[in-house]
Protein backbone atom coordinates (compact mmCIF):
# COMPACT_ATOMS: atom_id res chain seq x y z
CA UNK A 1 0.00 0.00 0.00
CA UNK A 2 2.91 2.63 0.77
CA UNK A 3 4.16 1.55 -2.44
CA UNK A 4 1.61 2.70 -4.46
CA UNK A 5 0.73 6.04 -2.35
CA UNK A 6 4.10 6.98 -2.80
CA UNK A 7 4.06 6.64 -6.96
CA UNK A 8 0.81 8.19 -7.14
CA UNK A 9 2.27 11.01 -5.27
CA UNK A 10 5.72 10.67 -8.00
CA UNK A 11 3.05 11.00 -10.55
CA UNK A 12 1.44 14.25 -9.39
CA UNK A 13 4.58 16.09 -8.54
CA UNK A 14 6.17 15.81 -11.91
CA UNK A 15 4.85 17.23 -15.01
CA UNK A 16 7.97 16.59 -17.59
CA UNK A 17 6.71 14.50 -20.57
CA UNK A 18 9.14 11.90 -19.73
CA UNK A 19 9.34 11.81 -16.20
CA UNK A 20 5.61 11.07 -16.43
CA UNK A 21 6.15 8.59 -19.04
CA UNK A 22 8.61 6.90 -16.66
CA UNK A 23 6.50 7.18 -13.38
CA UNK A 24 3.56 5.37 -15.48
CA UNK A 25 6.10 2.66 -16.81
CA UNK A 26 7.02 1.86 -13.25
CA UNK A 27 3.51 1.33 -11.82
CA UNK A 28 2.34 -1.83 -10.66
CA UNK A 29 0.06 -4.11 -12.73
CA UNK A 30 -0.52 -7.04 -10.07
CA UNK A 31 -1.17 -7.55 -6.06
CA UNK A 32 -4.76 -5.00 -6.67
CA UNK A 33 -3.48 -2.57 -9.24
CA UNK A 34 -5.56 -1.77 -11.74
CA UNK A 35 -3.60 -3.62 -14.86
CA UNK A 36 -3.84 -1.87 -18.57
CA UNK A 37 -6.56 -4.16 -19.24
CA UNK A 38 -8.37 -2.61 -16.56
CA UNK A 39 -7.67 0.72 -17.69
CA UNK A 40 -8.11 0.09 -21.36
CA UNK A 41 -11.66 -1.56 -20.56
CA UNK A 42 -12.30 1.67 -18.06
CA UNK A 43 -11.38 4.28 -21.31
CA UNK A 44 -13.52 1.70 -24.03
CA UNK A 45 -16.45 2.33 -21.35
CA UNK A 46 -15.94 6.11 -21.49
CA UNK A 47 -16.21 6.48 -24.75
CA UNK A 48 -19.30 4.40 -25.10
CA UNK A 49 -20.40 6.34 -22.87
CA UNK A 50 -19.79 9.12 -24.95
CA UNK A 51 -21.12 7.73 -27.90
CA UNK A 52 -24.59 6.53 -25.98
CA UNK A 53 -24.88 10.05 -24.37
CA UNK A 54 -23.53 12.14 -26.59
CA UNK A 55 -23.30 11.46 -30.44
CA UNK A 56 -26.69 9.90 -30.00
CA UNK A 57 -27.91 13.54 -29.11
CA UNK A 58 -26.23 14.43 -32.55
CA UNK A 59 -29.01 12.34 -34.30
CA UNK A 60 -32.37 13.94 -33.38
CA UNK A 61 -33.49 16.88 -34.95
CA UNK A 62 -31.66 19.70 -34.94
CA UNK A 63 -28.56 17.71 -32.84
CA UNK A 64 -26.14 19.52 -35.46
CA UNK A 65 -27.82 23.00 -36.30
CA UNK A 66 -29.00 23.83 -32.83
CA UNK A 67 -25.47 22.58 -31.03
CA UNK A 68 -23.10 25.65 -31.63
CA UNK A 69 -20.22 22.86 -30.41
CA UNK A 70 -20.65 21.11 -34.00
CA UNK A 71 -23.17 22.92 -36.17
CA UNK A 72 -22.13 22.55 -39.40
CA UNK A 73 -20.82 26.03 -41.16
CA UNK A 74 -20.57 27.46 -45.13
CA UNK A 75 -17.32 26.42 -46.39
CA UNK A 76 -15.71 29.66 -47.72
CA UNK A 77 -16.22 28.87 -51.40
CA UNK A 78 -19.76 28.72 -50.37
CA UNK A 79 -19.64 32.04 -48.09
CA UNK A 80 -19.99 33.99 -51.66
CA UNK A 81 -22.80 31.50 -52.73
CA UNK A 82 -24.52 32.83 -49.26
CA UNK A 83 -24.01 36.76 -49.54
CA UNK A 84 -25.02 36.76 -53.26
CA UNK A 85 -28.18 34.80 -52.62
CA UNK A 86 -29.08 37.38 -49.64
CA UNK A 87 -28.03 40.29 -52.19
CA UNK A 88 -30.60 39.71 -54.55
CA UNK A 89 -33.66 38.59 -51.88
CA UNK A 90 -33.06 34.85 -51.47
CA UNK A 91 -32.05 34.84 -47.49
CA UNK A 92 -34.60 32.20 -46.86
CA UNK A 93 -33.54 30.08 -49.78
CA UNK A 94 -29.97 30.64 -48.37
CA UNK A 95 -31.26 29.61 -44.61
CA UNK A 96 -32.56 26.16 -45.59
CA UNK A 97 -29.28 25.49 -47.61
CA UNK A 98 -27.31 25.67 -44.47
CA UNK A 99 -30.25 23.56 -42.51
CA UNK A 100 -30.31 20.95 -44.68
CA UNK A 101 -26.20 20.34 -44.63
CA UNK A 102 -27.61 19.61 -40.79
CA UNK A 103 -29.71 17.44 -41.45
CA UNK A 104 -27.70 15.28 -43.88
CA UNK A 105 -25.23 14.90 -40.90
CA UNK A 106 -27.89 14.36 -38.10
CA UNK A 107 -29.75 11.23 -40.24
CA UNK A 108 -25.83 10.14 -41.15
CA UNK A 109 -24.78 10.15 -37.91
CA UNK A 110 -27.97 7.87 -37.10
CA UNK A 111 -26.83 4.95 -39.40
CA UNK A 112 -23.00 4.96 -39.00
CA UNK A 113 -23.00 4.77 -35.10
CA UNK A 114 -23.03 0.96 -34.88
CA UNK A 115 -19.65 1.14 -37.29
CA UNK A 116 -17.98 3.59 -34.51
CA UNK A 117 -19.28 1.44 -31.82
CA UNK A 118 -17.63 -1.28 -33.28
CA UNK A 119 -14.51 0.33 -33.84
CA UNK A 120 -14.11 1.52 -29.96
CA UNK A 121 -14.22 -2.13 -29.06
CA UNK A 122 -11.85 -3.30 -31.49
CA UNK A 123 -9.15 -0.93 -29.86
CA UNK A 124 -6.45 -1.84 -27.94
CA UNK A 125 -4.75 0.60 -25.62
CA UNK A 126 -1.44 -0.58 -25.27
CA UNK A 127 -0.15 2.51 -23.67
CA UNK A 128 -3.19 2.60 -21.46
CA UNK A 129 -2.16 4.36 -18.52
CA UNK A 130 -0.46 7.17 -20.75
CA UNK A 131 -3.51 7.69 -22.55
CA UNK A 132 -5.60 8.07 -18.98
CA UNK A 133 -2.67 10.70 -17.51
CA UNK A 134 -2.76 12.75 -20.47
CA UNK A 135 -5.00 15.62 -21.67
CA UNK A 136 -8.91 15.92 -21.11
CA UNK A 137 -9.64 14.19 -24.31
CA UNK A 138 -6.45 12.41 -25.03
CA UNK A 139 -8.93 9.06 -25.50
CA UNK A 140 -10.32 10.38 -27.82
CA UNK A 141 -7.42 11.70 -30.02
CA UNK A 142 -6.11 7.68 -29.44
CA UNK A 143 -9.66 7.03 -30.74
CA UNK A 144 -9.27 9.79 -33.74
CA UNK A 145 -6.30 8.55 -35.12
CA UNK A 146 -6.99 4.98 -35.06
CA UNK A 147 -10.75 5.16 -36.80
CA UNK A 148 -10.52 8.71 -38.32
CA UNK A 149 -9.57 7.18 -42.20
CA UNK A 150 -11.81 4.17 -41.78
CA UNK A 151 -14.82 5.81 -40.73
CA UNK A 152 -14.45 8.52 -43.09
CA UNK A 153 -14.77 5.72 -46.07
CA UNK A 154 -17.42 4.44 -44.43
CA UNK A 155 -19.34 7.72 -43.62
CA UNK A 156 -19.43 9.38 -46.98
CA UNK A 157 -21.33 7.17 -48.42
CA UNK A 158 -23.83 7.51 -46.01
CA UNK A 159 -23.67 11.31 -45.92
CA UNK A 160 -24.33 10.83 -50.19
CA UNK A 161 -27.43 8.77 -49.37
CA UNK A 162 -28.37 11.18 -46.62
CA UNK A 163 -28.47 13.78 -48.85
CA UNK A 164 -30.76 12.55 -51.31
CA UNK A 165 -32.66 11.69 -48.40
CA UNK A 166 -33.59 15.19 -46.95
CA UNK A 167 -33.66 16.60 -49.89
CA UNK A 168 -29.88 18.41 -49.53
CA UNK A 169 -28.74 17.51 -53.12
CA UNK A 170 -31.97 19.12 -54.72
CA UNK A 171 -31.92 22.49 -52.43
CA UNK A 172 -27.81 22.95 -52.95
CA UNK A 173 -28.32 21.98 -56.73
CA UNK A 174 -30.89 24.74 -57.00
CA UNK A 175 -28.82 27.27 -54.23
CA UNK A 176 -25.16 27.01 -56.67
CA UNK A 177 -27.44 26.95 -60.27
CA UNK A 178 -29.11 30.48 -59.43
CA UNK A 179 -26.04 31.76 -57.70
CA UNK A 180 -23.65 30.27 -60.68
CA UNK A 181 -26.43 32.33 -63.23
CA UNK A 182 -25.98 35.70 -61.65
CA UNK A 183 -23.51 38.03 -63.79
CA UNK A 184 -20.56 39.13 -62.42
CA UNK A 185 -19.62 35.90 -60.52
CA UNK A 186 -17.86 32.79 -60.94
CA UNK A 187 -18.58 29.68 -61.07
CA UNK A 188 -18.80 26.93 -57.90
CA UNK A 189 -19.34 23.38 -57.77
CA UNK A 190 -18.11 22.17 -54.41
CA UNK A 191 -17.86 18.67 -53.18
CA UNK A 192 -20.63 19.14 -50.02
CA UNK A 193 -20.09 15.18 -49.65
CA UNK A 194 -16.96 15.36 -48.93
CA UNK A 195 -17.03 18.30 -46.48
CA UNK A 196 -20.20 17.03 -45.37
CA UNK A 197 -18.87 14.27 -44.02
CA UNK A 198 -15.41 16.01 -42.56
CA UNK A 199 -17.42 17.77 -40.83
CA UNK A 200 -19.90 15.16 -39.46
CA UNK A 201 -17.05 13.17 -38.40
CA UNK A 202 -15.35 16.47 -36.26
CA UNK A 203 -18.98 16.35 -34.73
CA UNK A 204 -18.89 12.91 -33.36
CA UNK A 205 -15.52 13.19 -32.17
CA UNK A 206 -16.60 17.01 -30.23
CA UNK A 207 -19.31 14.95 -28.76
CA UNK A 208 -17.25 11.89 -27.22
CA UNK A 209 -14.56 14.43 -25.81
CA UNK A 210 -17.57 16.38 -24.13
CA UNK A 211 -18.08 12.65 -22.02
CA UNK A 212 -14.90 12.12 -21.90
CA UNK A 213 -13.83 15.07 -20.04
CA UNK A 214 -16.56 15.15 -17.67
CA UNK A 215 -15.84 11.82 -16.91
CA UNK A 216 -12.58 12.76 -15.97
CA UNK A 217 -13.16 15.86 -14.11
CA UNK A 218 -16.35 15.01 -12.23
CA UNK A 219 -16.24 11.73 -9.61
CA UNK A 220 -20.47 12.19 -10.36
CA UNK A 221 -20.01 11.49 -14.01
CA UNK A 222 -17.99 7.99 -13.11
CA UNK A 223 -21.13 6.04 -12.80
CA UNK A 224 -19.89 2.44 -12.87
CA UNK A 225 -17.54 0.59 -10.35
CA UNK A 226 -15.05 0.57 -13.03
CA UNK A 227 -14.79 4.06 -14.23
CA UNK A 228 -14.37 4.98 -10.75
CA UNK A 229 -11.61 3.02 -9.78
CA UNK A 230 -10.08 3.70 -13.31
CA UNK A 231 -10.45 7.15 -12.80
CA UNK A 232 -9.47 7.84 -9.65
CA UNK A 233 -5.34 7.07 -10.69
CA UNK A 234 -5.89 10.31 -12.41
CA UNK A 235 -7.43 12.36 -9.68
Amino acid sequence: MTKRILALILIFNLTACAELQEVVKQLPQSGGVLSNADIAAGLRQALDFGIDKQVSKLTQKDGFFRNELVKILLPDELKKVDKGLRDIGLGNLADEGLKVLNRAAEDAVKEATPIFVNAVRDITFADAKNILLGEDNAATQYLTGKTQTDLYNKFKPVINSSFSKVGADQIWENLITKYNNLPFTNDVNPDLTDYVTGEALKGVYTMIAVEEKEIRNKVSSRTTDLLKKVFALQD
